[in-house]
């Protein structure tokens, strides 16, 4: 399922990604159902028809990607002064090491819907999430725990995840092209360093399109069903520690990036999320999901999304009440849409506070991409709080060694790469 080099799979997915945006493809998905099967006609002229497909007029968002577009339709959050130089190292440092926490936390559940997350953790006897889950067997034929290198007890450094490869890369593209990389430069690196096979979703599409020849921004719309997916979200966190206090430039990088893969909402979570964390060096988590949601369109299902967290938290519900109006505003998205894990990510810091353990907690709670949402609320406290926030309990595994797919980069340092992002950071 989901798989982009499958053009039944591929069709399957975009009626359900046009659908979600607005499109009336439900005679067209009818008469396309045949070819969703093996052995029906191609799946070719339907996926062409659905291109051609118009809006329904009763849409109401705004959810351009063209960047200017974008800008016109949100606000550009104002700079603040970022940290002297010795406490950016250590926010950086944070950061890093949040967002390896969170991702490895993360990572036996991913896929688990919320329902599915609190069965596991009820059969594991875990109450509270205090540290690395243990590995539970006979949740039933259709829950898999799928990452069982962390798992509590094995964990031996950062295991290998695309969250920690993505951000790896992003920091390669800006040492290599500086902050005035192009899309076609990210698109370059990708085949050069990241395997095809240890892409996914929207990426696999893109990675599949460059080959084929397309260059960005085609690779992300041309049989791409997944172009507003959590792929760019989950990318991008090092254009926001390279930006301090600068959340409006660390969404315009991200946006770049994001552009190779994604369009609409896909590139949103992506500008949010570098923005987020930017914004995270000079604010707290309130005011950072605030100005980082400045740098999306007012009027798009994103800004919706966030805006539905904000409310809940402003009227002081719990995060129970706020989690259970997340699930019922986005069950009917694939559990790894940007639209459900953005606002799971902004529940979990804005319910978190102070207390990293909690914040990890409730966004991998959260459930649906539960290693991308642990990953993102951890680099985003890193950089709130810094290295003394984080309990050392969720290091020692570590031993500061980095897992990666990446050729040329395999077994870096927590610490090595923290240095090397402050050297930008400190020299923009």
């Amino acid at each position: 399922m989901n798989d982009p080099l499958d053009l039944r799979d591929v069709l399957a997915d975009e009626i359900v990604q046009r659908r979600e945006s607005g499109y009336a493809v439900d005679v067209l998905a009818a008469e396309a159902a045949p070819a969703l099967v093996p052995g029906g006609p191609s799946p070719r002229p339907f996926l062409d028809r659905l291109a051609t497909l118009e809006r329904h007029p009763s849409w109401r968002y705004e959810e351009p990607t063209d960047a200017a577009a974008v800008r016109g339709l949100g606000r550009a959050p104002r700079g603040e002064s970022p940290p002297d130089h010795d406490v950016l190292y250590d926010r950086i440092l944070a950061a890093w090491q949040g967002r390896a926490v969170g991702c490895t936390l993360g990572k036996p559940l991913e896929g688990l819907s919320p329902s599915d997350v609190e069965r596991y953790l009820e059969r594991a006897g875990v109450d509270r999430i205090d540290d690395y889950l243990p590995g539970v067997d006979g949740l039933g034929p259709d829950v898999t725990l799928l990452w069982r290198d962390a798992v509590r007890g094995r964990i031996d450094g950062v295991p290998r995840d695309d969250d920690i490869d993505y951000t790896i890369l992003a920091l390669h593209v800006l040492e290599e092209h500086g902050r005035g990389f192009h899309a076609d430069d990210v698109a370059a690196e990708w085949l050069d360093h990241l395997p095809l096979m240890r892409t996914y979703t929207a990426e696999r599409a893109a990675y599949r399109n460059l080959v084929n020849g397309l260059r960005p921004p085609a690779t992300a719309e041309v049989d791409n069903p997944y172009r507003e997916w959590i792929g760019a979200q989950i990318r991008v966190d090092a254009y926001g520690y390279v930006s301090p206090g600068d959340p409006a430039s660390a969404a315009e990088l991200a946006h770049v990036d994001a552009s190779v893969s994604h369009v609409a909402n896909g590139v949103y979570g992506a500008r949010w999320a570098a923005a987020l964390v930017a914004a995270g060096f000079t604010s707290r988590a309130d005011t950072a999901v605030r100005v980082a949601l400045q740098t999306v369109p007012s009027r798009s299902r994103f800004a919706q999304s966030i805006g539905g967290v904000l409310a809940a938290y402003g009227d002081g519900a719990t995060w129970e009440v706020a989690h259970r109006r997340i699930v019922e505003r986005h069950a009917h998205y694939h559990f790894v849409h940007t639209l459900p894990n953005a606002a799971v990510v902004a529940a979990a810091l804005l319910w978190g506070g102070d207390d990293f353990t909690r914040t990890v907690e409730l966004a991998v709670r959260g459930g649906w991409d539960t290693d991308c949402n642990g990953a993102t609320a951890g680099s985003a406290f890193g950089a709130m709080y810094g290295t003394n926030a984080i309990p050392s309990h969720w290091l020692e595994p570590f031993g500061d060694v980095v897992h990666s797919a990446l050729a040329d980069f395999e077994l870096p340092r927590l610490s090595e790469l923290a240095r090397r992002t402050w050297r930008l950071a400190v020299t923009r």
